[in-house]
């Protein structure tokens, strides 16, 4: 049951996470030529602003329920991960994860000493939209590539 929940709380916080990085990704950045750059930049902020609030604790929820979910039922595969595909997978699956974490913790440097541009933003979003991509189709491979 605890299992469950971790499970639970790790599913909807990469629906949130996943969903707003592919938002900025696929949507942001085309509605960009259609409004103003007055209108373009207050949106900007106003979605820059909620998602400083909000991202921290999301991601608090999303890793930690999944070192949860590892802890429960997946060490002993991650002992030895190359043992099957699934350990393998997983291995993969939680390197590309903290890559997108130091992704997180960089972003949120540069904005809080001053140094984010806008460059470091597409940057940003186009790489972790790739991790996330690639985190999505490994944990779904760790189950149908199981052998």
């Amino acid at each position: 049951m605890t299992y469950l929940l971790f499970l639970t709380l790790h599913l909807f916080a990469a629906l949130i996470f996943i969903g707003t990085v592919f938002f900025e990704v696929l949507f942001l950045e085309s509605i960009r030529q259609q409004l103003p750059t007055k209108v373009m930049v207050l949106l900007e902020q106003g979605i820059s602003r909620r998602a400083r609030q909000l991202m921290p604790w999301v991601l608090l929820v999303l890793f930690g329920a999944g070192v949860a979910m590892v802890w429960l039922r997946y060490r002993a595969v991650l002992a030895s991960p190359l043992q099957s595909s699934f350990g393998v997978l997983l291995g993969l699956k939680i390197l590309l994860a903290a890559s997108v974490l130091g992704h997180f913790l960089w972003a949120m440097w540069l904005f809080r000493s001053g140094r984010m541009k806008a460059g470091y933003v597409r940057f940003i979003h186009a790489s972790v939209f790739l991790h996330l991509v690639a985190i999505v189709l490994l944990a779904k491979g760790m189950f149908y590539l199981n052998g």
